[in-house]
């Protein structure tokens, strides 16, 4: 069975990477299809693949600083790619591939980060921060993203099954495309229980610093906590403005190691998450290092951090408002001996890579043994025929 497997585009290695590793160990030999590539063969060999065939967008200028501006050319650009010669088809999706064409006789499996926020529930805030909120560039921007809904709604009944990162993008697929998916928690590099390792003073925010992640209503909320301190890791466009606003309580780490990261992690008494993410792997990173969680409780957040006694592994503050963030941190304070190791690393462990594997490459063979039988009953003409034999996800 010849596999290929189609990402948006690679230009950092990230949670959706990370899912793209996983699969590539589900099936080795498949061939890899994206917009553009722009990673180092370290990354390459990270990931789990040699070379990917790119789309025309690969010899743009600009591609790895500039690819958003391209957003109107990747519906055309990602039908371009032949897939006539796979008998399955595995698309990695948060914006445009699992609008690849594929063929009847042909299985398409999306597994869906997110539908593509920016032209969705997101667009308002993505026109703010892009600076396209009023005037001619905004009217522009405003109707580019409504030819994108049109694609993104046309495009969504093209796989034949497909799977969500969390039962919060679930949601929005049936809102979106009116489909039901598959959920399949994405997978998690869990770390080794390390029983040496000592508590710091420290409270600890990570990502990278951008409006939508809410440090700045974490940073504001220590102003409010002078006693307690927090360690800020991560680097990006806010980094500057908020280093402005801390107060001598909050100190910034700037860009981190994997390694030192969840050294902080490992050593901090808390995690505090203040974005509504549709999963958010970093909590479970956090928690995997026996280290409670402290997060917005929007989002995948609800799926993955537990509140509830004796099973807790962290708190819920109920909007991203620096006086909520302060609450539950003051609340932590006053149950931190309530919270156990253990117990958070037993939550962490829900989301392990080796449970991705098992449940992706499951799912995958039904999907391909409905196709089989599907054709072996002559149904794959008939519209009809095929929704009253076979069970679409």
């Amino acid at each position: 069975m010849r596999v290929a497997v189609v990402h948006d585009w690679l230009y950092t290695v990230g949670g959706a990477e990370r899912v793209l590793r996983e699969i590539l160990q589900c099936y080795p030999d498949a061939d890899v299809f994206t917009l553009f590539d722009v990673l180092s063969d370290a990354d390459r060999a990270r990931i789990g693949y040699g070379q990917a065939t790119t789309s025309f967008l690969q010899r743009l200028p600009a591609i790895r600083s500039r690819h958003r501006s391209y957003l109107p050319l990747m519906p055309i650009a990602i039908e371009q790619f032949d897939l006539s010669g796979y008998d399955l088809v595995l698309s990695s999706s948060y914006a445009v591939a699992k609008g690849v064409l594929v063929g009847p006789d042909q299985i398409h499996v999306s597994y869906v980060h997110s539908p593509m926020r920016y032209a969705w529930d997101l667009q308002h805030s993505y026109l703010r921060e892009s600076g396209y909120a009023t005037g001619l560039k905004s009217a522009i921007a405003r109707a580019i993203l409504h030819r994108m809904r049109l694609w993104d709604s046309r495009t969504a009944h093209g796989p034949d099954a497909m799977i969500a990162n969390s039962a919060f993008v679930a949601r929005r697929i049936r809102r979106v495309y009116g489909r039901t998916a598959q959920v399949i928690y994405p997978p998690v590099t869990l770390a080794k229980p390390r029983p040496d390792v000592i508590r710091g003073p420290h409270f600890l925010a990570a990502s990278r610093l951008v409006p939508y992640k809410n440090i700045e209503a974490v940073v504001r909320a220590f102003a409010a906590l002078p006693d307690l301190t927090l360690i800020v890791a991560g680097d990006g466009p806010e980094a500057p403005r908020l280093r402005s606003i801390a107060t001598p309580n909050v100190s910034f780490a700037g860009f981190v190691s994997d390694d030192h990261l969840r050294n902080l992690m490992a050593t901090a008494r808390a995690f505090v998450f203040a974005a509504e993410e549709d999963f958010g792997i970093i909590m479970v990173e956090a928690m995997s290092e026996g280290t409670p969680v402290l997060a917005l409780g929007r989002g995948g957040a609800r799926e993955i951090v537990s509140s509830a006694l004796p099973q807790r592994s962290g708190l819920f503050f109920p909007t991203p408002d620096p006086a909520d963030i302060a609450a539950c941190v003051r609340s932590f304070v006053a149950q931190e001996h309530m919270f156990s190791r253990t117990v958070c690393r037993t939550h962490a462990a829900r989301f392990s890579a080796e449970r991705f594997r098992a449940e992706f490459s499951a799912f995958v063979d039904r999907q391909v043994e409905a196709g089989r039988r599907d054709r072996e009953a002559g149904t794959g003409g008939n519209p009809a025929a095929v929704l009253a034999g076979r069970s679409f996800a």
